[in-house]
């Protein structure tokens, strides 16, 4: 619609400095299980080797429950990755394990000019941001989420997908993994947001 092509033009920052961008710490939550989500498996072996210990792998039917971690990345740096407990992650929830624990620490160190863009799910907003002096960078409407951060959850889950082993504890294994991440393809993500951020004309972004 021609409305919401205006306004993902007025919202473009096609024209913001490295020093402003600096500014944004980009937020999101994922979810990671060790299991496949569809349960089907792909396996090479020798003809005859079907039952060979090598090709049998034992599975835990509790062991491939999911989690849901919490980040944040900037060009200066990045936050600890959250495991949050098992249950609804609900505002209040939200506000202790990760505005409190991270966001209002990272703001302060960064200065008046921060920005924190996450996913503007109703339970992120509310009074806190307001109390705390937390600007929040809004998305523009019916567009596909431009957040550079979806390409570092690519990353950690190809990271996790080629531990051999596969890890015993997810949380552990996704912690470990998130810190060895190294900062040069983060701010090389980051540095591109200029480009994901708007097409020609307002329309939807490629990326």
């Amino acid at each position: 619609m021609s409305r919401h092509r205006r306004g993902r033009l007025r919202w473009a920052h096609v024209h913001w400095t490295p020093d402003q961008w600096r500014a944004v710490l980009f937020t999101d939550e994922s979810r990671f299980s060790l299991q496949s989500d569809s349960r089907r498996y792909l396996i090479w072996r020798e003809p005859g080797t079907c039952y060979h210990p090598s090709n049998i792998r034992e599975r835990d039917a509790y062991r491939g429950s999911s989690i849901r971690v919490w980040d944040g990345i900037s060009l200066g740096g990045r936050t600890d990755l959250h495991v949050f407990p098992r249950g609804t992650v609900n505002a209040q929830a939200y506000r202790d394990y990760i505005l409190d624990a991270y966001v209002c620490p990272y703001a302060r160190t960064t200065g008046d000019d921060f920005l924190l863009q996450d996913d503007n799910a109703s339970q992120h907003r509310d009074d806190y941001l307001q109390q705390e002096t937390i600007q929040s960078m809004e998305w523009p409407a019916l567009s596909p989420d431009p957040s550079p951060i979806k390409h570092v959850w690519d990353a950690l889950g190809k990271c996790i997908a080629a531990l051999n082993p596969p890890p015993q504890t997810l949380a552990t294994a996704l912690q470990e993994q998130w810190l060895s991440l190294p900062m040069e393809p983060i701010h090389s993500i980051i540095d591109s947001i200029t480009h994901r951020c708007i097409a020609p004309r307002g329309d939807h972004s490629p990326y």
